[in-house]
Formats: structure tokens, sequence, C-alpha cells
């Protein structure tokens, strides 16, 4: 198991239980009361620290190394699940998936970023930062979910579009407000839930939908902490009281009015069990296409509209 620096305090305890499990199995010992009395420490553990979270250890709970990604979710999620490749324009971004797949009765269309298990892995899918072709593979992917009258269903957990010169040259910034200006459009329910990070214009490219979650321990900003420690203060050290400020956390995006719920995550985030945790995404996304497939196009473009124009505040009265 990997460790992100707050869980450390729990690594002893499941260290001595992990090895009490093995001596049981292998000398045939009966140790179930004193793994009991140490499991029942570590819950205790566990339970202590996460009810005093801070908003920047929920940013590093949602970038956890075993946190379930995309396509875990999808694999637990749907009953048959066909992987569609490429923008037909430049080339195949693996930071992108998507395709068609059997959910729950529906079948719909699957879109989402993906991160990798693993230094090679995470290279090969830039770390979950899609490039114009991966938007340009969503979009496409869109359409034809638009075009077969399939629900299309968005997993959001993306660090951002990623920003170097080659995908500012292909046009990542049109990419992105395109896949807006259409998502926005479309006229089969759109359903979306950030399982991660929900990272700035890369994270809102495949995020316009009727109904948007945040798993728990999921964010959603503007920008990271880090890089708005570095951008206004001109110290990245400063990332914790940055992550406070943005307010990223889901409840915070649900009292805003940005999100329609959480979903609740098992006990230590969704990496200690993503097979509830994925249990229950699907049971929140099934309602909503349940509670969706009645609408007609028209209402589905202005549930769309009407929801992301209510974001924000503003004073008519003041002056400048």
């Amino acid at each position: 198991m990997n460790y992100i620096p707050f869980e450390k305090s729990m690594l002893e305890l499941e260290t001595q239980i992990h090895k009490l499990q093995k001596i049981a199995s292998t000398e045939k010992i009966d140790l179930e009361g004193e793994m009991r009395n140490l499991q029942d420490k570590s819950n205790e553990l566990r339970s202590k620290i996460f009810s005093g979270i801070s908003d920047y250890e929920v940013v590093q709970l949602s970038r956890h190394p075993r946190r379930p990604n995309t396509l875990e979710y999808i694999n637990f999620m749907c009953e048959s699940f066909e992987e569609l490749h490429g923008d037909r324009g430049f080339y195949d971004d693996p930071a992108m998936v998507g395709g068609i797949a059997s959910f729950r009765g529906f079948s719909v269309v699957v879109v989402g970023q993906q991160k990798g298990r693993g230094t090679k892995e995470n290279i090969r899918r830039n770390f979950g930062m899609p490039r114009p072709e991966g938007y340009r593979k969503a979009l496409r992917l869109f359409e034809m979910g638009e075009r077969f009258n399939m629900p299309i269903v968005c997993l959001i957990d993306t660090p951002g579009a990623y920003p170097g010169v080659g995908a500012e040259q292909r046009g990542q910034s049109q990419a992105i407000a395109h896949n807006i200006m259409r998502m926005s459009s479309l006229k089969v329910p759109v359903t979306c839930a950030v399982i991660g990070e929900g990272g700035s214009g890369g994270a809102l490219a495949i995020a316009v939908g009727n109904r948007v979650h945040m798993m728990e321990y999921a964010v959603y900003s503007v920008i990271s902490p880090e890089g708005c420690a570095s951008i206004l203060s001109k110290d990245s050290r400063k990332a914790a009281d940055m992550a406070q400020a943005l307010r990223l956390t889901a409840p915070c995006a649900l009292s805003h009015g940005i999100i329609d719920s959480v979903i609740k995550e098992p006990s230590g985030g969704a990496h200690r069990c993503p097979a509830e945790a994925a249990e229950n995404l699907s049971k929140r996304l099934y309602q909503d296409l349940c509670d969706l497939n009645s609408c007609s196009a028209d209402e589905l473009r202005k549930q769309r509209h009407d929801r992301f124009l209510a974001l924000g505040c503003f004073d008519e009265n003041m002056t400048v």
C-alpha cells in the first residue's frame, strides 16, 4: 500500500496487522483476537485523522497513487466496455479514454481522463493531462452519443490540460472552448463526476453536464494550490494556504451550487476499497440517467444552460 504524508501514522498498525495475517496463514496459528484488536485501533485512528482533514490533505488524497482511475471505475461499473480510439485528425491521446459501455441497462458513451499506475504508465498517459487531440477525441464521442441517442457519462480526473508548446500550437484553448460549447447543446442526457482532480479548463471541457457530482475526497478548482501559490505569493510552499482559499473541496463546491451532490467514499478514501467507491458512484450516475431519460432534447439543453448560467453571483448595483 502506498501512503501519503498524513497517512503515515497508520502505517505501523497496518504493518503489524499484515505481519500477523502472514504468520497466521503460514504457521496455522489462531491470531484472530490480536488482529481484531489491532484492526479496531487502526479504524479508530483512521476516523480520528479523517475527522480533522485539511483542504490540502484532501488535495493529496485526490492525487493518491492508488486512487481508482477512470478505466478502473468503468471496469467496476459497466457490464461491458468497448474503448474507441483516435481523434480522426492527429493521433490517439492516451490521457483521454472513452467508448461505448453497457451500464445498468443503459447503452452509454463513457469519456474520462486517464492517469497511469507507476512512472512508466503515467508518462505514457501524460499524468492525465490531455492534449488537443484528447479533447477532440472526446468531442467525437460526444457527437457519436448524440447521433445514436446514447446518454453520456464523463469521469473527470486531471491536473489540467497539457500546457506544452506543441499542444498550444495545435489549438489547445480552441479545443477546450469547442468542447464546452458543443456539450452545452447536446440533445442527450449528460452526467459527470469528478473522481479525483478537477483542474481548470482541462476538467471543464468534459464537465458541462445536466448533473455534476464529486467524490468525497475529490477537488475541483480553476488552478492547483501549488500553481496559485507560485503566481500570487511567489512561494509554492504556501500551497496549503491557497488550498483553503480556493475552496476546492466537494462540500465547498456543493455549498456554492457548482455540483449537485457529494458521493461518499469508503473510510480512508476510495483507494481503501475501490469496489465500494465504484458502487456509490454507480448508484448516483444510474439515478441521474433514470431522472433525465424522460426529458426532451430541448429540456436537456435548457437545463444545462440554466444550470451553468446560475453559477456565481453578482451585484447589479455595484459601481466601478
